[in-house]
């Protein structure tokens, strides 16, 4: 009898074989040719000693180094009995002189049967061409994987006396679909994805070098919580129970802090389902941080600091271009009431309004609303149509009203109003803070009134999570919690006007 995950994989259903065309024919032919020929146009290895950009960089006249590298063919001029092409490597692209007589007649004849997007393995010796381009002269040439698929290789012609590129594999969702061929095709993509690894690298660093503790939460949670969002769902088997991917890990790091840690993060992949968009994935990556003892001020002068450093680290510049703007990230950064923002991109004062108040402000600013939102969503959504797009350098947005933050601790000297802010960079925002809300018993009947709005068709407003009211009635000291969207963040930092260009595999319509 076949088990439940059985069934489910041979429900699945099966794509169709693609047809092939000419070219892959061809390529299948050469294929068995070089198999009769006794070769394995697939081997296991292959020792590599040099880099083709490491080469060019380190070449010295009349040095005859010796070397060995692999790559994908990327150009190739098959000659008589000498050829030429170029392999490109992880780091670049680099040219290799074939000569029959060196390598062998059989190397050569397997040679001739190769295609550009070919992957081959060289050993040889650096020299320089009469046309003063550093190469490899080749002695020996191994196939090391036979490429069925053609690949979409960009060709020049000049019009006018200048370069035209055509034929270049430029769609971007053909780019995105085919990541693989978008990083063969178009290397300096890498660029942005290895100052992506660099981001993270030197976040983690930052924060480990304050002695907080890097930790890993649940991503199947049986209640989902921490932000304002719709979950997945799924279903758990063999417990038979319904679970959720977290839309946050913000509550059980809170209990990490109840457990005696004085600083936690996490860099976590985060779910929430919601639309698609240049700004929004529904899978992404947060970095979230919990201390101990500090708030929401402390808190500020870090993400200074740490915006700061990170610039520096990896662009070695304070300045950024993001979404067409110019953006300097050097502190301090200005800071503004949500209230007060409002009332200045606006004209309207909106503080101390009731939700009817608030509905005929937003009317009169040319706002439809959903008649089933509150006073928070309300304001929310005021801010986000008329203020938001207009904050262009580093802004923070603070002092919300209380039913917007329903985890935040309440402003001592302002009555309705939580120690929280957002940071916005180029009209984005791109992280989230509180003073963490540690008194259980407001905790409660702040999700007590979240459990309200969900009654009333608020499908993001959130659920009780029983176990962390019980962590926090055991005492939670007080805390400064932050959330900073890396996708954005990565974006920000490596120019890019989209969410799908800084994660290599986004979320996209089926085919």
């Amino acid at each position: 009898m076949l088990k439940d995950n059985e069934k489910n994989q041979n429900n699945l259903e099966q794509p169709a074989q693609p047809s092939l065309n000419d070219q892959m024919l061809r390529r299948l032919e050469e294929r068995q040719h070089i198999l009769d020929g006794g070769v394995n146009p697939y081997p296991n290895h292959f020792d590599v000693s040099h880099f083709s950009t490491d080469i060019i960089i380190n070449f010295q006249e009349d040095v005859h180094e010796p070397v060995s590298v692999a790559g994908r063919i990327m150009t190739i001029r098959k000659m008589g009995k000498a050829s030429f092409f170029h392999i490109q490597d992880s780091k670049g692209r680099i040219q290799i002189y074939l000569k029959k007589d060196d390598v062998g007649e059989a190397t050569y004849d397997t040679f001739k049967l190769l295609d550009i997007g070919d992957i081959v393995g060289v050993k040889g010796y650096t020299f320089k061409t009469r046309t003063g381009e550093i190469s490899i002269h080749a002695e020996k040439l191994k196939l090391l994987t036979k490429s069925l698929r053609p690949i979409p290789v960009a060709k020049e012609k000049e019009v006018d006396g200048e370069k035209v590129i055509f034929d270049a594999f430029s769609d971007k969702e053909l780019r995105y679909r085919q990541r693989y061929v978008d990083l063969i095709v178009n290397p300096e993509v890498k660029e942005t994805f290895i100052k992506r690894t660099a981001i993270v690298s030197f976040m983690r660093q930052f924060f480990s070098r304050q002695g907080w503790l890097e930790v890993e939460t649940p991503i199947l949670q049986p209640i989902y919580g921490g932000a304002a969002a719709r979950p997945f769902t799924t279903h758990h088997n063999a417990l038979d129970m319904q679970l959720y991917l977290r839309i946050a890990n913000e509550l059980y790091l809170k209990r990490l802090i109840v457990g005696g840690f004085d600083g936690v993060f996490e860099f976590a992949k985060d779910f929430r389902n919601e639309g698609i968009d240049r700004f929004h994935n529904p899978e992404f990556t947060q970095v979230e941080l919990y201390v101990a003892y500090k708030d929401y001020n402390w808190m500020m002068k870090l993400v200074e600091e740490l915006f700061y450093q990170t610039a520096l680290e990896v662009n070695q510049s304070d300045v950024t271009i993001f979404l067409g703007n110019e953006i300097n990230l050097k502190p301090p950064f200005r800071r503004l009431s949500i209230i007060d923002a409002i009332a200045e991109y606006t004209g309207k004062d909106i503080r101390g309004k009731s939700e009817e108040e608030l509905r005929f402000t937003a009317k009169d600013l040319g706002l439809e609303l959903d008649p089933k939102i509150s006073s928070g969503k309300i304001i929310d959504e005021i801010f986000g149509e008329f203020v938001e797009p207009k904050l262009i350098q580093p802004t923070f947005i603070t002092d919300y009203p209380t039913e917007m933050s329903p985890l935040a601790k309440e402003h001592p000297s302002q009555p309705g109003i939580v120690e929280r802010f957002e940071l916005i960079v180029g009209g984005k925002e791109v992280c989230n803070s509180f003073s963490e809300l540690n008194d259980p018993v407001i905790q409660r009947e702040r999700l007590e009134s979240q459990a309200r709005l969900r009654q009333r068709g608020d499908e993001e407003a959130m659920i009780i999570d029983e176990d962390f009211l019980r962590a926090i009635e055991y005492g939670m000291p007080p805390c400064a919690g932050l959330g900073i969207g890396i996708d954005r963040l990565v974006m920000l930092l490596t120019g890019q006007d989209s969410i799908r260009d800084v994660i290599f595999f986004p979320h996209l319509k089926p085919e």
